[in-house]
C-alpha cells in the first residue's frame, strides 16, 4: 500500500478521534473534558493532514479555527481545575 492510500485512510482515525473527543468534552469531569480537548487537537492534526492530501483548503482552514477553540477550551478547563474548591 502506497503513501497515497495510507493518507486516504487517515480520515477514519480522524473521525474516531473527533467522536471520542466530543464524548470526553461532554463529561462532567474537568479532567475528562481537558483530555477531550487534547484528543480534539489530535483530530485537528489528522483532519488537516488529510485535508492537505485531498487539497480541501476549507477543511484545513476549519481545522485551524477549531484548533484555536480547542486551545481556548484547554485553557478554560485548566482554570476550572485550579478554581474548584477542594
Amino acid at each position: 500500500m502506497g503513501m497515497s492510500e495510507w493518507l486516504d485512510l487517515l480520515q477514519w482515525p480522524a473521525f474516531v478521534a473527533s467522536v471520542a473527543a466530543a464524548w470526553l468534552v461532554a463529561s462532567s469531569s474537568p479532567e475528562r473534558r481537558n483530555r477531550g480537548f487534547w484528543v480534539f487537537l489530535f483530530s485537528n492534526v489528522l483532519w488537516s493532514v488529510w485535508g492537505i492530501h485531498t487539497q480541501a483548503a476549507a477543511l484545513v482552514a476549519l481545522q485551524l479555527c477549531l484548533a484555536a477553540m480547542n486551545v481556548r477550551g484547554l485553557l478554560k478547563t485548566g482554570k476550572e481545575e485550579v478554581c474548584e474548591p477542594g
